[in-house]
């Protein structure tokens, strides 16, 4: 039995599909963990608490929440990805961007919504992976 490292890209690849899904399950729960912090109120934050739900952190929050569970289990991935990914452009634009120059989230605040975003576009365009409900559809 060979033993040697093989960093070629067939050996590699190999858990790309696994590596997806992982990406997809960490990322969404902390994601929708903002949104049970504004709407639900755990993990209890200050700046979330009393969120009211018709506004523009409201409604975030019902994203965060509803999209990140179904993004969490690989149900509708690519849709709810999809708009997770635009919502946190959104967010980037109107409450970071504006604090400094928008070219430096780091700067503003901004970096984990620009990351979110980019995550969850990657998503929405990779779909899944094998881990999710998603999968397991077509299977059948």
């Amino acid at each position: 039995m060979n033993n040697t490292f093989d960093p070629s890209p067939s050996a590699t690849n190999r858990f790309a599909p696994e590596a997806l899904s992982l990406l997809r399950i960490v990322s969404a729960y902390l994601f929708l963990l903002h949104g049970s912090a504004k709407l639900l109120g755990m993990p209890s934050i200050e700046m979330f608490a009393n969120v009211p739900l018709t506004s523009l952190s409201g409604i975030a929050g019902i994203i965060e929440l509803v999209g990140g569970v179904l993004v969490l289990i690989g149900f509708f991935t690519r849709p709810a990805a999809f708009v997770m990914s635009g919502t946190m452009a959104f967010a980037y634009f109107i409450a970071h961007a504006s604090r400094g120059n928008p070219l430096f989230p780091l700067m503003n605040g901004g970096e984990a919504a620009v990351l979110f975003c980019f995550v969850f576009l990657f998503i929405a365009a990779a779909g899944a992976g094998p881990w999710s409900v998603d999968a397991a559809r077509r299977k059948r």
